[in-house]
């Protein structure tokens, strides 16, 4: 079941599903600046060490967990789809 609380508008991303919902079982949000310089196996389950980051608007932040449906990294990030 998707999770019924993040709500995504990105019908290209591996974890969106009908009714704009987040398949994903953890997401990871942050600035745009840190998951630029962060891989891809950088994501929600490795947060707890990551350092915070600051935002002015949310136009400077992202969601790191977005994987394009098509990818063939959709387990480079250890989240799986709920």
């Amino acid at each position: 079941m998707a999770n019924q609380n993040i709500m995504c508008t990105v019908s290209s991303c591996h974890y969106w599903t009908q009714g704009n919902r987040c398949n994903a079982d953890q997401i990871l949000v942050t600035s745009d600046a840190m998951a630029q310089k962060q891989p891809d196996s950088i994501d929600a389950p490795r947060a707890e060490a990551l350092q915070t980051v600051s935002a002015n608007s949310s136009m400077e932040t992202c969601c790191k967990t977005f994987v394009h449906k098509n990818s063939d990294k959709t387990n480079a990030d250890g989240i799986k789809k709920q």
